[in-house]
């Protein structure tokens, strides 16, 4: 269920108790399997522990749906600072004194059964505070909750890479093998007519301040794929020479990039002279399966470079909204790229349903107006653009959720991946990474001027 959805059916508070339900579900399935041992272990600096995302996930609910709600004493006051993103990078949580997996798992039930009581009081409507109307804070805590279900996720793969580990939940089951449209019969590139658009939301009730606020965004004409880029083409950019060619690379992406010797987007390994295999959840896989399922894995420079290659560029965030929602026959945005339905299995490859990306013909109930495929789900798909503030940007409820990121340190990703859950996926919702980064689901379709 989307927040879109949730929306539209009403602040039921059966219904947020079930969305609340469904996402702990989900983070406690992520954890089933692993021993004591892997749950407080470190798999890379780059990851906190398994146990310090799930207490922390306990923390920010308390925070929120307890204390900020109701006024309520800290459960216990010395969580706030192990648990605070901010004071403590990743690297340094393993040192920390954070509770252990049962201690973690009591914390949370515990917060959960307050929070429950509590909501059967809450008011959710006017009059009401800000933070209470159309269920706002709930939904920023759901959110909160897939997104790091999501780094999870990441973790488990990376896991993967060490030690044997059981395949977490919902990554069995079976998943399309073949495109439902042809994809080759589609033009490689959709060309988007410039003028203006209305990029961003004012009206969304669970949209974060940095979607914030809708205003008018004039383009020139561009040409944007079809599809992201898939494994197949990825595989003859690095048979042509990609990751030694200089001038594809920006410098600090050339630098990184014989700093750490890459050769292919992470998990990719050589399986003699021409072919490649790819590691799922401790599963290598033959790449010649997967050929037309978009790349994953590749960091923004790689992304660029390719680009560079195939004579493109990597669209502009504007440009990406636009090729995702802009309904040129009404001159109004759409909630989704297909339309105001909520998302399905048939219009994108979302909720964790599957090991990774879906064949970029699966789902052509998805289509935007533009012609565009997979705008939302399979990838994250990076953009050329740096992570800034929109017009009328007004931090809230929190400064530490966008503001404090602001600026080219960080570049923008769009549309969702297939590891994402719908509640944390919209249109107009931005993530960011530094652009070295390559463990997250994020992969990228091109661009060019018109």
């Amino acid at each position: 269920m989307s927040a879109t959805e949730l929306h539209h059916r009403g602040i039921d508070r059966q219904v947020l108790a079930d969305e609340l339900a469904r996402a702990r579900a989900r983070t406690l399935g992520l954890l089933d399997g692993l021993d004591d041992t892997q749950q407080r272990a470190q798999v890379s600096p780059l990851m906190s522990p398994f146990v310090w995302d799930l207490a922390h996930i306990g923390n920010y609910e308390e925070l929120w749906l307890l204390r900020e709600l109701d006024g309520r004493p800290a459960i216990d006051p010395t969580l706030d600072d192990l648990y605070n993103a901010f004071e403590h990078p990743r690297w340094q949580r393993p040192a920390l004194p954070i509770l252990g997996p049962t201690d973690a798992r009591a914390y949370l039930e515990r917060v959960r059964n307050e929070v429950l009581l509590l909501l059967d009081r809450i008011e959710l409507t006017d009059p009401c505070p800000a933070l209470q109307l159309d269920g706002f804070v709930y939904g920023m805590v759901l959110q909160h909750e897939h997104q790091h279900n999501e780094t999870i996720l990441a973790a488990r793969q990376l896991l993967s890479e060490q030690t044997a580990s059981p395949l977490p939940p919902g990554l069995d089951e079976e998943r399309p093998a073949h495109q439902a449209i042809d994809v080759a019969s589609l033009p490689e590139m959709r060309l988007v007519d410039g003028g203006p658009f209305v990029m961003g939301t004012s009206t969304h009730p669970w949209a974060y301040d940095n979607e914030r606020t809708a205003h008018v965004v004039d383009l020139a004409p561009f040409l944007i794929d079809t599809t992201p880029v898939t494994n197949e083409r990825y595989r003859d950019f690095i048979a042509d020479g990609g990751y030694d060619d200089e001038r594809l690379w920006k410098p600090a992406g050339w630098s990184w990039r014989g700093e750490e010797q890459l050769e292919a987007p992470r998990f990719w390994q050589r399986e003699g002279t021409h072919d490649w295999s790819v590691l799922r959840f401790g599963r290598r896989l033959d790449l010649t399966d997967h050929l037309y399922e978009p790349v994953q894995h590749v960091c923004w420079y790689e992304a660029d470079a390719y680009c560079r290659w195939a004579g493109k560029r990597l669209p502009t965030e504007p440009e990406w909204e636009k090729a995702a929602t802009w309904d040129p026959t009404t001159g109004t945005t759409r909630p989704w790229p297909w339309g105001t339905g909520e998302p399905n299995t048939e219009r994108a490859n979302l909720g964790q349903r599957s090991d990774g990306p879906h064949p970029v013909g699966a789902h052509p109930a998805g289509m935007s107006p533009s012609g565009c495929l997979a705008m939302i789900g399979d990838v994250w798909e990076w953009t050329s653009s740096d992570f800034r503030s929109y017009p009328g940007f007004k931090a809230w409820p929190y400064r530490e959720y966008s503001e404090v990121f602001w600026g080219s340190e960080y570049k923008v990703l769009r549309g969702g991946a297939w590891s994402a859950d719908p509640v944390a996926v919209r249109s107009t919702f931005r993530n960011w990474d530094y652009p070295i980064r390559r463990q997250i689901f994020a992969g990228f379709r091109g661009a060019r001027d018109a």
